[in-house]
């Protein structure tokens, strides 16, 4: 086992990797990561969604947690301003998630698999349908260095 470390990452210094895209008519919306660390045993992200984006409900196959830095982002029914943490915890389910109309941006946090477990499919496809988004296939990406080999291929992040 190696010595614990102590670790500095500077965000800026880190690209945003885009992970989801939808068509808003003809606008596209999008996720956007900057993934800060990814190990096994957890994952801290600055993300952004881009406005009115649309996400499933669905939970994580480790406790998640998000901080709202800017924007609005909804959760269900709760809008979430700046400065509000959401805390996911393993096997519990939140969503849909939508992003205000300034988008938001948060920093997120899993602690260990950050596969997302779909909560309900079809309720995600009328919601798209109702407002006119188009899903695109999931973009391809390359993992930071040190994250782990897990299957984010399919409907990840969707």
């Amino acid at each position: 086992m190696s010595e614990p470390q102590l670790k500095f990452v500077d965000a800026d210094a880190v690209e945003f990797t885009e992970v989801v895209a939808q068509m808003h008519g003809d606008r596209r919306a999008s996720v956007h990561i900057k993934f800060l660390e990814w190990t096994p045993d957890r994952m801290v992200a600055y993300t952004r969604y881009d406005p009115g984006l649309v996400l499933e409900r669905h939970g994580h196959s480790s406790d998640h947690c998000v901080f709202v830095l800017e924007g609005e982002l909804t959760v269900g029914d709760r809008v979430c301003g700046p400065h509000t943490l959401v805390v996911l915890e393993h096997g519990a389910a939140f969503g849909p998630l939508i992003a205000g109309p300034e988008g938001c941006v948060f920093l997120e946090t899993y602690t260990g698999d950050v596969t997302p477990v779909p909560a309900d499919k079809d309720g995600y496809a009328r919601l798209l349908e109702e407002r006119g988004i188009v899903r695109l296939p999931n973009l391809p990406f390359t993992r930071p260095p040190g994250a782990p080999g897990v299957e984010l291929d399919g409907d990840r992040w969707s």
